[in-house]
This record gives structure tokens, sequence and C-alpha cells, in this order.
């Protein structure tokens, strides 16, 4: 199941509405976002009307108001567990990352079968992979992220479908099977790098 554009775009709003806050700004209008998110402002009205976000025709739409609206709708008054399988470089470096704190986003646990790793003391702990069930079951965990070499990557997903997963981000460079409730989003950085180069070329 892929996530569907309507909520990448709320999201897109979001982001671009938390900057017009750090401006100091109270209201803004559809247009405004639209020229900042690249959305247009037909399309803008139709999410938000969606997603039963208002606004007022003459005073344009109150920046808090949307994004307390978007939070409630992406259930930001509580912690989300999230798990972290591969500690290699790309898990490490989404170990140190600080933004998840400030979306609600907690990772309660990070899988590797490195003994060395097992053995060291880090701020999030590392588990065994036989533990898998275990830390998704105690911490209510829906979704995980995958960094793992590639052909590790298709077996670890099997197994945290089978363990109740349901959300997927993939860093591994295979396209992974899953059922249809299953939502995956894959990050493919030398595709997209590969693409840039082309196009940067062609020009």
């Amino acid at each position: 199941m892929a996530i569907s554009d309507s909520i990448r775009r709320l999201l897109r709003y979001r982001m671009v509405l938390e900057k017009f806050k750090r401006f100091g700004w109270d209201t803004t209008y559809s247009y405004t976002i639209g020229k900042e998110s690249g959305v247009s402002s037909e399309q803008i009205r139709k999410d938000f009307s969606k997603f039963k976000i208002s606004g007022h025709k003459k005073g344009g739409y109150n920046i808090n108001e949307i994004l307390e609206k978007i939070n409630e709708i992406f259930k930001k008054d509580v912690t989300d567990h999230i798990i972290i399988i591969g500690s290699g470089n790309i898990g490490e470096a989404l170990i140190n990352y600080g933004g998840f704190n400030k979306h609600n986003i907690k990772i309660v646990g990070v899988f590797d079968i490195d003994p060395v790793k097992l053995k060291k003391k880090y701020k999030i702990p590392i588990y065994r992979m036989d533990m898998l069930r275990e830390i998704i079951e105690r911490h209510k965990v829906k979704i995980a992220v995958i960094a793992v070499p590639a052909i590790a990557a298709q077996e670890v997903c099997h197994d945290l479908v089978d363990c109740g997963i349901r959300g997927i981000m993939n860093f591994s460079p295979v396209i992974l099977k899953t059922p249809d409730y299953v939502n995956v989003y894959n990050i493919e950085l030398i595709p997209i790098l590969e693409a840039l180069l082309y196009h940067s070329d062609s020009q």
C-alpha cells in the first residue's frame, strides 16, 4: 500500500507552516503556502477541505490552528515508537538524529547481528534479532526502519511483518515484497542522485 499523495502534501504544508511560524507570522493564504510548497492554491484548498481544515475568506488561514489540526490528524499528542534494523552508517545516523523528538517519535530499540555492537552500550539499546517480537509487542511498535545490506532486507521485512509491523521505511537498495496492508516507503539514495546527475548533465 502506497502512502497517499494527499498525506505527503499535508506533511509538506506542515513544514512550510512551521517555517512561517518561526518568521513570526500568525496567518497566511493558500497561494502563499502554494508558492513555498510548490502546490497549487486550488489543490491546497481541496486538501484542507478533505481534512476539514477551514480558513477565513478575508483573513486567510490561522497558522497555529492549521498546525494544531494537522498534528491532531497525525496524533502528535502521543509518542510513537519505532525501531531500526541495522546499526551501520545509516542506522547510526538515524540514532543520532535529533529531529525525532520534536515530532514525538521515539526509537525504542535497534537490532543488529554484529556481536561487537551488541556488547557496546549506546543511548538506545541494541538488541539481538531474536528479541524482535518481544520489543515490538512490549512497546506496541507499528513502524520499522530497515537499514541492512540488500541481501538481508527481504528476510528482515518478512520477520517484521510477521511480528505485526504495518509500516516500513526502507533504506536498503531492494524493492521489498509485502502484503497490501503494509505501507513501504523506499529511500532510494543512489537512484535519486543518479537522476539529479543525469538532469544536471543534460542541461
